[in-house]
């Protein structure tokens, strides 16, 4: 799925060198690396500010408490995610409500949306929180449209979505605030856990920086309760290093998913409609996104036998996610049940990621295209 020593083995004296200068500064939390690295990224991002956390799950709790979001608020969101989407809500002690998903691009729904924010609700909404899935950006015009006309703030959760753009904007300066993560598998990655939070708001970028830190501006005077939720200094130092090179390796992501999309094409089993029959659906990138391919990631029905065979070949894949948000055990007293939200469900059975990295090779992916056209002709 992920070969990361193409990616370091180039970088490698780079990245020691920076180590190294982290180790004789002395600055392991927070300090000058991760404020280098705070700068860049605003800028590369066009966003005013950028403050450098502990994970993207941490990015995620922060950004709802810089916008006050707690105990009595309600924040829609997608059933369809990593398990920190809902979680960061509940730490925040909010509460989730989620809604069904697009079935072309698997983000959250806008109409969907729509309806709940017209329903009357036992707790207020007071936040969306979409999520820029598999690194292409949801429909964001509408979601700006529901935000102003139903004053909500909208957090971006931005975890798989670096260098992601609508019309040229770029993720993590749509919304109000936004979330990033940086674990290893990411477009950016850390050598690590790490994470970073974005506005355009200098208020709510100063809360975030205090929030960090056990809720302080001052060294022991706490003016809230936050959380310990600091960036390490050795990963500052790394993403300043991984930063340089994001943009050319998410070209290099958008130049694999184009070929992937072309030597499916030939095989003659890529599907036109929303669901699939016999072959398979490809992904698809629609007007006005740039998607950046975090994960290349096709639709079948016989998603489970598949990826039995391509494991039997050494071929990596995987299922993001296989089972949905509200039929997660934890979150049963949400109250919701099977078949409440069918696309996700549907989604859940169906897809399926294939390896996709920039430095992939050709002749690796005609192999992978190659195994699934086996598969699926026997």
């Amino acid at each position: 799925m992920l070969d990361l020593s193409r990616q370091y083995t180039p970088i490698r004296d780079e990245i020691l060198n920076a180590l190294a200068d982290v180790l004789d500064r002395h600055q392991f939390i927070l300090g000058q690396p991760v404020a280098a690295f705070e700068q860049a990224a605003a800028k590369q991002l066009g966003v005013a500010d950028a403050v450098g956390c502990s994970s993207g799950t941490d990015a995620l709790w922060l950004a709802l408490a810089a916008v006050e979001i707690g105990p009595g608020s309600a924040v829609i969101t997608t059933p369809f995610s990593f398990f920190a989407s809902a979680s960061s809500i509940l730490r925040a002690g909010a509460t989730p409500l989620l809604s069904d998903i697009d079935p072309v691009t698997f983000n959250l729904d806008p109409a969907g949306v729509e309806k709940l924010l017209q329903e009357p609700q036992p707790v207020p909404i007071r936040a969306l929180l979409p999520v820029h899935l598999y690194g292409q950006c949801v429909a964001w015009p509408t979601f700006a449209r529901l935000g102003r006309e139903y004053n909500v703030k909208l957090i971006e959760d931005a975890a798989q979505a670096w260098g992601a753009q609508w019309d040229g904007v770029s993720a993590g300066s749509l919304g109000d605030i936004a979330a990033f993560s940086f674990y290893p598998t990411k477009n950016l990655s850390a050598a690590g856990d790490a994470g970073l939070v974005t506005t355009n708001n200098q208020e709510l970028a100063e809360r975030v920086r205090m929030l960090r830190q056990h809720g302080m501006r001052q060294r022991y005077l706490h003016d809230e309760v936050g959380w310990n939720a600091r960036m390490d200094g050795f990963q500052g130092a790394v993403l300043q290093i991984n930063l340089r090179y994001v943009t050319g390796r998410n070209q290099q992501r958008r130049a694999v998913a184009e070929r992937y999309n072309q030597l499916f094409m030939q095989t003659g089993l890529a599907e036109s409609g929303v669901y699939p029959k016999h072959g398979i659906v490809l992904p698809k990138e629609i007007p006005g996104a740039r998607h950046i391919w975090h994960q290349y990631v096709i639709r079948t029905v016989r998603r489970d036998a598949l990826r039995e065979f391509l494991t039997s070949q050494k071929i990596g894949s995987e299922v993001y996610y296989p089972v949905p948000l509200h039929l997660q055990k934890s979150l049963d007293f949400l109250g919701y049940t099977k078949g409440t939200f069918p696309e996700a469900e549907r989604a859940a059975r169906e897809v399926l990621a294939l390896p996709i990295f920039p430095e992939i090779r050709e002749d690796e992916q005609q192999r992978v295209v190659a195994a699934i056209a086996h598969f699926l002709s026997t």
